[in-house]
């Protein structure tokens, strides 16, 4: 997930400029706004938080004091003429108030339209129950801050209002917003806990993947500790820091340990056990299970859970079947997570 950025779907122009002896010193968000005049200050905001603005072929924080001589590119994205038609559609909503929402999104559905998927998005639903939404994010992306992946189910907070998006974008800004995930690994972690801080970047090779191994990746660290040891499987707890696109995918596949059911980084598309074939799980046990912010108008503590989808407990009741496990500590790991 989870990140606010959709690379795989963007069509983009981009913006140059150099930084002259007259702006060294000057943060980069302001340096921005003098120059590229076409773009308000709040949408100069949301690219640097999108990581589409770079300095030196570097993407860094709108806090960064430019010096002379530096190439400063912006990638902005091209307008998207079509609204997102409203449609009917089951929506868990964790929290709402007037200026955001949380909800349980369930995997198998795309946050927001993109290649090949124009309709059925959860944009869509949003739409339908909450009428109106934020429209920082443009037309095909209203409300969205940030997204989980298709394949990934869990807790996302919505902007119902542009405040409220502007607040939440400076709280992933500054890494203020805590997101921690639950998934199962193929293969067996070495330690009880650990972090790993591996940069991230697109793939050259393959587009529709991310990879630890470019050197000019984002920086990227995710903490994690082993919640279940099932024969030749880990349940893991991991919290996130950033937000890069397949992030906690991409670390633990680097490592040798893909999440289960995810098949673009390395994992059987059916796992078998003993003998005994698992059922097909058709997405990836990967989810969202938590959300802290602090609320954007009123500042007070937010500490949202979604809980486990029914068909990720009923995976790891069956892994834990084949392996002939006792079924209790299978059920006290995952009562934090019901």
């Amino acid at each position: 997930m989870s990140d606010v950025r959709d690379p795989e779907n963007d069509t983009a122009e981009n913006l140059t400029f150099a930084v002259g002896d007259e702006d060294a010193g000057t943060r980069l968000d302001r340096f921005l706004a003098t120059r590229a005049s076409e773009l308000s200050r709040t949408r100069i905001q949301e690219l640097i938080a999108e990581g589409r603005v770079s300095v030196n072929g570097v993407v860094t924080k709108p806090s960064h004091r430019v010096e002379s001589g530096e190439k400063i590119a912006i990638e902005v994205p091209e307008s998207e003429g079509t609204d997102v038609v409203p449609e009917e559609m089951p929506l868990d909503v964790l929290y709402e108030d007037d200026d955001l929402a949380v909800v349980n999104k369930p995997a198998g559905i795309a946050v927001h339209p993109g290649a090949g998927e124009s309709s059925g998005t959860l944009v869509s639903a949003l739409l339908y129950r909450f009428g109106t939404l934020s429209a920082i994010g443009g037309p095909r992306r209203p409300g969205i801050v940030h997204r989980l992946d298709k394949g990934t189910s869990g807790a996302l907070v919505i902007a119902r209002t542009d405040e409220a998006h502007r607040g939440l974008v400076e709280q992933f800004q500054e890494r203020l917003i805590e997101k921690t995930y639950v998934a199962l690994l193929h293969g067996k972690m070495r330690e009880q806990s650990g972090r790993i801080e591996l940069p991230v970047a697109r793939d050259l090779r393959r587009r529709t993947r991310m990879t630890t191994r470019r050197r000019d990746g984002r920086t990227a660290r995710t903490d994690w500790a082993a919640k279940l040891f099932l024969g030749a499987f880990t349940l893991i707890e991991a919290d996130l820091h950033t937000g890069r696109t397949h992030q906690l995918r991409v670390h633990f596949s680097s490592l040798g340990f893909p999440v289960i059911g995810d098949a673009l980084y390395g994992a059987p598309r059916i796992e078998t056990v003993h003998g005994t074939q698992l059922p097909d799980l058709g997405r990836n046990f990967l989810h969202a299970a938590r959300i802290r912010f602090a609320h954007p108008i009123t500042g007070e503590p937010l500490d949202v859970r979604a809980p486990l989808p029914a068909e990720l407990k009923v995976y790891i009741d069956a892994l834990g079947r084949a392996l002939s496990a006792d079924p209790a500590p299978i059920d006290a790991a995952l009562a934090a997570y019901l």
